[in-house]
């Protein structure tokens, strides 16, 4: 019976990391053919340039994908920060459904949001001009009309740009800003909130307007260290994969 919702984010898949995209497809194939759902908090991909991009290991991942939701198993997808571009085209040759960046859902009977995190974030003022400019229609539509090529190299040079600027940023700034926190769970009416991108995996009692308030912070996937966050009626636990 298919009585548990599991929910990952910031596996960041890349050719350079085999061990992680293996852990994936193991999770694809094993533990989530047995889930009642499946929920990625984005950051899927540490790199998304479009969807007519087929590096590897995209293909493999999308045949793997589509091959779980065929067996009726939902996959929901939130964009995160490096693979916001994902778009229509991947989600049909998937089978997942895009969400919107918050996501408020029924989590056997409890009011409970999603998101990635980024949002969260908002004490990096650069970044957060960053992303209002980059989600923009116009900014996605001039840079999914350069050629392939162009856009593999510049997503090279700012996954490379994006790392010396984070050793220039404080751990304080590029964490959740806490009254962002209250205001977006108390705005969307929740007693529950999920998210990644900080890579700080905890599990935080808040108090939302006088009411206690769970926040889980999902971990970053790695070679040697993969969790997924596991719900069903009972609560919740913690795998390792």
């Amino acid at each position: 019976m298919r009585n548990e919702t599991l929910f990952i984010s910031d596996l960041h898949l890349t050719i350079e990391r085999p061990e992680v995209t293996r852990k994936f497809i193991q999770l694809l194939t094993g533990r989530a053919t047995k889930a009642q759902g499946l929920y990625i908090l984005g950051d899927l991909f540490d790199t998304w340039i479009g969807d007519d991009d087929f590096s590897p290991p995209i293909n493999t991942v999308k045949k793997h994908l589509k091959a779980l939701t065929s067996q009726g198993i939902p996959v929901y997808y939130i964009h995160g920060n490096r693979d916001f571009l994902i778009g229509q085209r991947f989600s049909e040759q998937t089978g997942i459904t895009l969400l919107d960046e918050y996501s408020v859902i029924d989590l056997y009977g409890t009011r409970t949001l999603l998101t990635h995190g980024d949002l969260l974030c908002t004490d990096d003022l650069p970044y957060q001009a960053f992303r209002i400019k980059s989600h923009t229609a116009e900014w996605q539509e001039n840079v999914l009309s350069k050629p392939l090529l162009f856009r593999l190299l510049y997503a090279r040079w700012y996954r490379l740009r994006s790392y010396f600027h984070k050793r220039k940023k404080s751990q304080d700034i590029m964490d959740v800003n806490q009254q962002t926190v209250l205001q977006v769970m108390a705005k969307h009416q929740a007693r529950r909130l999920i998210h990644g991108h900080t890579h700080r995996p905890a599990v935080h009692d808040i108090q939302v307007q006088g009411q206690d308030t769970q926040r889980f912070v999902l971990a970053e996937w790695k070679k040697d260290c993969a969790s997924l966050l596991v719900w069903s009626e009972f609560g919740y636990k913690l795998e390792s994969i």
